[in-house]
């Protein structure tokens, strides 16, 4: 069985962002901690995001991935 090829994305992500640090999501209207950055697979899409942002509210709460990580402010 050969495996199936699936689409993939790169997105550009600001050189100041790392795990742990404090962004601001504009899109989201949201402001957390960075947990990872890493590979994603979408799973409405199917789409394989290689360097997708999750974020987390600072003190807990319910993770997101970074829809457009370019666009990310200062925390």
């Amino acid at each position: 069985m050969s495996p199936q090829s699936r689409n993939r994305q790169r997105q550009t992500i600001p050189g100041w962002v790392s795990e742990g640090t404090l962004i601001h999501d504009p899109l989201k209207r949201r402001t957390g901690v960075v947990q990872f950055i890493g590979e994603f697979e979408d799973p409405k899409t199917r789409v394989v995001i290689q360097n997708a942002v999750f974020a987390r509210p600072e003190g807990g709460g319910v993770e997101w991935v970074v829809e457009d990580p370019s666009s990310l402010e200062r925390g």
